[in-house]
């Protein structure tokens, strides 16, 4: 099998403001989700898949309380943890390019910080590592896919990915894990702010796409992004009993 050193980054930055007015004492991703801080299971879904140099972005005004939780990532078996900081907020796409000096020229797997997966994503970032080039995302069939960035499919190719659309042209979202190769810097060097004055991910994976250099899988189990009130209670409560069936 072909092995690329892949590095692992969190992005944990955002003001949270659908989840005021705890948000207003604390990042969003520090919250708790069952018996851990949010930001927690990124952690251990990436050190499960095999990612074990990590770069955590995160910003606002309880930055420092990241370094104060995580310290040096002795607790999860790491040599370290590395922080950068962004100020304000320009999109996820603008968060990813504050850790190019870190990743270098390796590949990366990029997780939301709030994004939580029932099973191991390792299977599928094994299966990027053979990848000669390009980007790989991961998919899920949800009952509302208006809510997310909405791929169509046609046979086994993503041909185009759009953000919360009207009038979504498949069943299926695009989770918050996405897989780059070091072109991902080029592209986030031409983007455009979108209509919400934000750099969006969609529009790296689009290029990606144009450039027929984008594969996904499909993702076992349930995933939960924890961003509002109702979704930081479904997480709780997935985790719960994920958690209690280990036991």
């Amino acid at each position: 099998m072909a092995y690329r050193k892949i590095k692992g980054v969190i992005l944990a930055g955002g003001l949270g403001t659908r989840l005021m007015p705890l948000t207003k004492i604390t990042n969003k991703h520090l919250l708790p989700v069952y018996n851990r801080p949010m930001i927690h299971w990124p952690i251990l879904s990436l050190i499960d898949a095999g990612v074990t140099e990590i770069m955590i972005v995160t910003g606002g005004s309880f930055a420092g309380d990241f370094l104060q939780l995580l310290e040096n990532g002795a607790e999860f078996g790491l040599r370290d943890i590395h922080y950068t900081y962004q100020k304000g907020e320009g999109g996820i796409a603008a968060a990813l390019s504050l850790a190019e000096d870190f990743v270098d020229r390796d590949r990366i797997v990029v997780i939301l910080g709030d994004n939580i997966f029932e099973k191991s994503l390792r299977p599928h970032v094994e299966a990027y590592r053979q990848q000669a080039t390009g980007a790989k995302i991961l998919l899920r069939e949800v009952p509302d896919p208006q809510r997310f960035g909405v791929p169509e499919l046609r046979g086994d190719k993503v041909v185009g990915i759009e953000e919360k659309p009207k009038a979504p042209k498949s069943s299926y979202a695009v989770t918050g894990v996405y897989m780059y190769d070091d072109y991902v810097w080029d592209i986030i060097r031409t983007l455009k702010p979108s209509g919400r004055g934000e750099l969006e991910i969609t529009d790296v994976n689009n290029a990606y796409i144009r450039r027929g250099d984008l594969t996904w899988g499909m993702i076992d189990g349930w995933w939960s992004d924890a961003g509002t009130f109702d979704s930081l209670l479904l997480a709780s409560q997935l985790v719960s009993e994920r958690e209690r069936a280990k036991a």
